[in-house]
Parts: structure tokens; C-alpha cells; sequence
């Protein structure tokens, strides 16, 4: 599998990973801020999206996959540990990652998505604002995102940076590809079957939530305080959607940066 990643900086590394539909360029204002506060900013384009590789068989989009790609950058970079950011599914990923290898992350900081347990137990009104998770699934996800200039996403997403996302998924491939986890881990009983069993995070945990987020509700956040084990931290952008660190560039850098400081590598 090979990743497109940038990285710049020098200091503290600090992973950042994206969600659906964007790339690594969706961290542009808070790595330029790491970067100018003394850190070393490692943000890969995950598998399916951007410049990565886009595997055509859905099950090697799944977490044991996603999570992979994770520790390969730690590896291929010689990282013991890092500073663990992520958002939207990248947040899953990252979750994903603190749980499985507390060993690896120093501190773990999600926006908008929250514990994956958390997330399945948020009650009716999360249930409701998940409806794409199973419309996803079937290929007339693609036709509706795509139709007329992607005017469907660009109605429903709100997407910041909805120019850039539709010239870029214009390509059919590019465009199931990043459906890939999706269908790997948020198959069509994922609303209704159990949550899964995870080990509660070890590391200190940043939440960061909007209040216009179109997708998920403020409870997938805060419940995410019962699956860490390590101190937590929640905080609320009042007037900021669902693609954060666009909505409030200057405000995400300041908390992650914040976080960071209160939460060094030793």
C-alpha cells in the first residue's frame, strides 16, 4: 500500500488523518500552526483518497487495514509514539488506533466524531442523521453524490472546500473509492447491531464538537468520556460545522495546540 504523506516540521510528531471525502489538505491551517509552534506535522492522504493507493476490494478498507496504514507511517518514520489527530472517519481510525495500541499514542484528539461505541449509542436523533451511512452502501450513492455537478453533496454537505472535492471525485473511481470504508466498516447493520467491544483509551483525549455539525450530534462526543481511561477534554465550537478545521481554522489550531502543550512525549 503505498501513501501519499506530507511532512514538514521538526519536534513532537503530530498524525493527522482526514475523513470523507478529503485529503491531507484538509489540515492545512493547523500544520502550518504545528509546524510555526516547534512541531513536526505527518499527514497522510488515506488509503482510497488523494494521491494513496485505491485498493478495488472493499475488505481492504476495513480497520484492521485502516489502523495498519497508521502504525506503517509510525514505522516506515521510526516513531515510538505520537500525537494522534483525527476527524470524521479518520477520528474512527484514530480511536481505533489509541485502543488497540495505547503503546503508540501520546495523546489522541477527535473532532467531530466521537468514540465509535459512543457514536452507536447516541440515541434516535444520531440514528436519523445517519441515513447516508446506509444509502452508502448500494451503487446509487454514487449517481446521487455525482449527479448535476455533485449538487446533491454540495446541497447536503455544506463542504467548505466543495469546488476542490467535486473536480477531485469527478473521477468515478476516486469516488468509490473513498466509499471504501464505508462499506468495509460501516456496512448496512451498523445502526442496529451491537457495538463493538474496545478497550478504553489510555491516552489523554481532546473532543471537539460543533453545533451546526450535519451529521453527528453532540452526545456521539461527550459520551466518548465513558471509553477513556486517561484524563479527557471536551469542547464545543458554537457556529461551526461539521468540517471544523476549515470552519474555525484559528480556533481548532489553538485547542490541538493547547492540548499538545499540556501533553508532551516522554
Amino acid at each position: 500500500m503505498n501513501l501519499h504523506v506530507r511532512d514538514t516540521g521538526e519536534g513532537e510528531p503530530v498524525l493527522l488523518l482526514h475523513g470523507w471525502p478529503d485529503t491531507g489538505d484538509v489540515w492545512r491551517h493547523q500544520a502550518a500552526a504545528l509546524v510555526a509552534a516547534g512541531y513536526r506535522a505527518i499527514v497522510p492522504d488515506q488509503r482510497g483518497f488523494g494521491a494513496s493507493d485505491r485498493p478495488t476490494d472493499v475488505q481492504e478498507y476495513g480497520p484492521r487495514s485502516t489502523m495498519g496504514d497508521v502504525i506503517a507511517v509510525l514505522d516506515r518514520l521510526a516513531l515510538d509514539r505520537v500525537h494522534l489527530v483525527g476527524h470524521d472517519l479518520g477520528a474512527g481510525v484514530a480511536w481505533t488506533t489509541a485502543s488497540v495500541h495505547p503503546d503508540r499514542v501520546a495523546s489522541l484528539t477527535a473532532l467531530s466524531a466521537g468514540h465509535p461505541v459512543a457514536f452507536r449509542t447516541a440515541g434516535l436523533r444520531q440514528l436519523e442523521k445517519s441515513w447516508y451511512i446506509l444509502f452508502f452502501q448500494f451503487p446509487e450513492a454514487e449517481r446521487w453524490l455525482s449527479a448535476d455537478g455533485f449538487r446533491n453533496f454540495r446541497a447536503w454537505a455544506e463542504h467548505p472546500d466543495a469546488d476542490e472535492v467535486a473536480a477531485r471525485l469527478s473521477d468515478p473511481a476516486a469516488l468509490t473509492a473513498t466509499l471504501g470504508t464505508y462499506r468495509a466498516v460501516l456496512g448496512p447493520n451498523i445502526l442496529v447491531d451491537p457495538p463493538p467491544r474496545m478497550r478504553p483509551v489510555q491516552a489523554p483525549a481532546l473532543g471537539i464538537w460543533g453545533s451546526n455539525d450535519f451529521a453527528l450530534v453532540e452526545a456521539q462526543m461527550t459520551g466518548s468520556a465513558a471509553y477513556v481511561a486517561g484524563s479527557w477534554r471536551y469542547e464545543r465550537l458554537d457556529g461551526a460545522g461539521h468540517w471544523l478545521q476549515l470552519d474555525a481554522p484559528g480556533k481548532v489550531s489553538e485547542l490541538i495546540l493547547g492540548f499538545l502543550r499540556d501533553h508532551r512525549i516522554q
